[in-house]
Formats: structure tokens, C-alpha cells, sequence
């Protein structure tokens, strides 16, 4: 199967496990083998300027997939090290103009305990993480434990978005700027390792930032099945389907694979109709 988290989940009875340097409680289930009794739900934005309204009809389908008319929506922003402007614009977009119960999981500074973190996502019906750094926001994951946190509310049937890193996160791997946030001039683009709850390669703002030719040659050089989404598109994914969903007439997403040592291209289907999601992870 390809949701490699998803259906692959152990119990895990012990008392705690160590994550770098904090203690983690695991009576969650964790990766490796019980039933999924929920669907999961993922939708993956390519990118768009949430303040200005521009991924509003991906944004009405996110919130309509917790099945609820004021859904809590938990927003992290731990990509942008928790900026409070970008915390203050999920507010009056998914609080005030959709009317969500919207909160927020800071990280980067004086992180809660693992118990009040926990207790924040899966008590929450969706959750949106935003944009910037993701190699930065996957490493304190990783440390703090909250990959397993949101592990267990993948196997729940919370609803898991996210916008350019938000989006990158839920994948296997990702295409990735996080070095432009350094002084490096002459960054390039990396392969960031996510959640792996897809087994794909995620590109987020495709065409919008150019990043054609980069994440091509990725996909040529290290293989995988790569999913581009430039901005005011989506990958939705519900259960073992997916299809595509859009914004603005421009957005589009596109697959990749490798084939005699380059990268193949492919649009993607934007005909609102869900397809086996085996269809679209497998090579050709």
C-alpha cells in the first residue's frame, strides 16, 4: 500500500521513547499494522496568499471534509517560526471569514509539554500548517515528537492541510527552498524528508516560483513519483483516491516520473473525479 503511515501503524505499550533530547509518552499507535477505522484526509496547497482570499475554494473544501459547520481549526506555523502577522491572518480567514474555532500550536519557543501538545491536534477536526522553512519545522518535529502526534490524528480522520511547507510535510519527500533562508547567495533547492504519509515527492509553487527545471532534475537523479502543484492548486486525498482541486484557472498540478534517466511530465486531470490513488503512484 501507499500510505505508508496511514496503514502501517503499530501500538506501541511502552512508556516513553526518546526523541532527541525530550521524553516522548507513546501511547499513541504509532507506524507498522492496525486497521484504519477512519478515512484519512489530506489536502496539499501548492501555494497562494492566504490573506488575500486567493486559495478560498481549496480552503471551503478543506473545512468542509471535518464534516462540521465550526470545525476547530488548529493552525501551526512552526515553518515560519510561529510569526504572529501569519498566526493573526489564519484568525480572520479561517476564524472570522469561515468561521472556524481557530488556535494555534507555537513551537519555537517555549514549546508546550508533550501532553498539552498532544492534546491540542487531536482534539482539534483540522489541521493547517503554514509556509517557509521546512527542513527547520521538520527537525523540531522530529525532536519534539510531533510527527507521532500527527500520526495519530492521520489514523483519526482529522483533516491534514497546508500551504507550500504545510503542504511538503505530509509527503515522503519534498522540493524544497529551505537554504534560501540562509546567507547563502548561491542556495539551491533540496530534497527535505516529510512525514512519509505519502510515499511521493511533493514541489509546491511549480510554475509560480519556476522551479520546472530543479524538480526535474530531482526526479531524474533520485527516481520517486513527483507531484507539483503550482499556487491556487491542490492535491486532495481521501482514503485511497485523490483528485485535483483549483482555485484560480491557472493552477495546475502535474506527476513526474523517471524514465531512462529523465524526468517524465504529465498534467494532471482536473475533472473534480477521484481516482485510485494507486493509479497515480505508481511509475508511468
Amino acid at each position: 500500500m501507499y500510505l505508508i503511515v496511514f496503514l502501517k501503524v503499530v501500538s506501541v505499550n511502552v512508556s516513553s521513547t526518546c526523541y532527541g533530547t525530550r521524553r516522548v509518552p507513546t501511547t499513541f499507535n504509532r507506524v507498522e499494522g492496525r486497521f484504519m477505522k477512519t478515512v484519512p484526509k489530506i489536502v496539499a496547497i501548492g501555494g497562494g496568499e492566504i490573506r488575500e482570499l486567493e486559495t478560498t475554494a481549496i480552503d471551503k473544501r478543506i473545512i468542509e471534509l471535518t464534516g462540521k459547520t465550526r470545525p476547530k481549526a488548529l493552525f501551526i506555523p512552526t515553518a515560519s517560526s510561529d510569526a504572529p502577522g501569519y498566526i493573526e491572518t489564519f484568525e480572520k480567514v479561517y476564524g472570522e471569514h469561515f468561521g472556524c474555532q481557530t488556535r494555534a500550536l507555537t513551537l519555537t519557543q517555549n514549546p508546550p509539554a508533550f501532553e498539552e501538545m498532544s492534546s491540542l491536534v487531536l482534539d482539534s477536526d483540522l489541521v493547517y500548517v503554514g509556509g517557509g522553512n521546512t527542513y527547520k519545522m521538520m527537525k523540531l518535529w522530529r525532536r519534539l515528537g510531533l510527527d507521532a502526534v500527527l500520526a495519530e490524528a492521520a489514523f483519526r480522520g482529522i483533516v491534514l492541510s497546508g500551504l507550500s511547507a504545510g503542504a511538503i510535510c505530509w509527503f515522503r519527500y519534498g522540493h524544497s527552498d529551505s537554504r534560501s533562508f540562509s546567507s547563502n547567495p548561491k542556495w539551491d533547492y533540496i530534497r527535505v524528508s516529510g512525514l512519509g504519509f505519502i510515499n511521493a515527492v511533493y514541489c509546491p509553487h511549480y510554475h509560480f516560483e519556476k522551479r520546472e527545471t530543479s524538480f526535474s532534475q530531482m526526479i531524474a537523479k533520485r527516481g520517486g513519483i513527483g507531484i507539483a502543484c503550482d499556487n491556487n492548486a491542490a492535491i486532495e486525498i481521501v482514503g485511497e483516491h485523490y483528485r485535483i482541486l483549483t482555485s484560480a484557472p491557472d493552477g495546475k498540478a502535474y506527476k513526474l516520473f523517471k524514465r531512462s534517466g529523465n524526468a517524465v511530465i504529465t498534467e494532471l486531470s482536473q475533472d473534480n473525479a477521484y481516482t485510485p490513488l494507486t493509479d497515480l503512484l505508481r511509475r508511468g
